[in-house]
């Protein structure tokens, strides 16, 4: 429950959060002021934010696909533009009932319950969680990721799901169980060339982990690994789901067909966001 509502405090807040170069200062103010609990912890809320820290770190939390997600600091942060994926692997696991405009056309999943889903490189877990959300039923939820903080995260944003979460490098992370079980895989794997880090915002370039972003030369070096192994842990029908950019799409949907997978690609204008899609047939 916020505990302050002057309009000058909430006026000094914008004018610091503005001196700091945050264009949304208004509402990064309004979240700030929500989420304090006294004069001392808005101050220092203010002053990390105004340091550079992200935002979500600075409060504890990120809005993803109408749920709150617990993000520590250093934890990679769900973009919004991963929305389009999370309503993606949704409608495989039965009728749809998150919605966005250009879901990839392709064929579905099971349905029904007990669709077996593992988010792999779950970061904080947000796409697992949006997918448990949004599921017309139970799902096995499975997630799996390498930074130990990121797997902390995940099981506490999971924790209301039944999921399992493993810390460990990709499929070395999973019980031999899951293997070719498998129906909606989701791997939100880093893609951008290490030569373009330099590029992005501070916020993620400096507080962000570097594994959850560099992809290697052509930024496709984690997809590459990922999917020479997807196929022995899909089940029949199953599905490898993941974001790339749309300047990247054409070589990803090619690795991904030479593995015997049929892939689609859609495509978010409104979120800028490339989701491909590859079935084991």
């Amino acid at each position: 429950m916020p505990v302050f509502s002057s309009a000058a405090l909430r006026s000094t807040v914008i004018s610091r959060l503005r001196a700091a170069g945050c264009v949304f200062a208004e509402d990064e103010a309004r979240i700030l002021l929500t989420a304090a609990s006294t004069p001392a912890e808005l101050a220092a809320m203010v002053r990390a934010r105004g340091a550079g820290h992200p935002l979500e770190h600075v409060v504890g939390w990120a809005e993803f696909a109408g749920l709150r997600i617990a993000v520590d600091p250093g934890v990679f942060v769900p973009r919004r533009r991963s929305e389009f994926l999370a309503a993606a692997a949704t409608a495989l696991t039965g009728p749809p009932t998150l919605r966005l405009r250009g879901l990839p056309d392709g064929p579905g999943g099971p349905g029904g319950p007990g669709t077996v889903v593992l988010d792999l490189c779950c970061g904080s877990g947000a796409l697992g969680a949006a997918v448990a959300a949004g599921a017309a039923h139970p799902i096995e939820l499975h997630a799996a990721d390498i930074d130990p903080g990121a797997v902390r995260c995940a099981r506490r944003n999971l924790a209301g799901t039944g999921a399992r979460v493993y810390q460990g490098d990709l499929f070395a992370a999973l019980p031999a169980a899951l293997r070719g079980r498998v129906d909606v895989l989701i791997a939100n794997v880093p893609y951008v060339p290490t030569g373009d880090l330099a590029l992005l915002p501070p916020e993620a370039r400096l507080h962000e982990a570097r594994p959850a972003l560099d992809g290697g030369a052509d930024g496709l070096d984690v997809l590459r690994r990922v999917v020479a192994e997807a196929p022995q842990w899909l089940a029949p029908g199953g599905s490898l789901l993941f974001e790339t950019s749309e300047r990247q799409a054409p070589t990803a949907l090619a690795v991904t067909r030479a593995a015997g997978l049929a892939a689609v690609e859609g495509r978010h204008e409104d979120l800028d966001a490339t989701v491909v899609t590859a079935t084991l047939r």
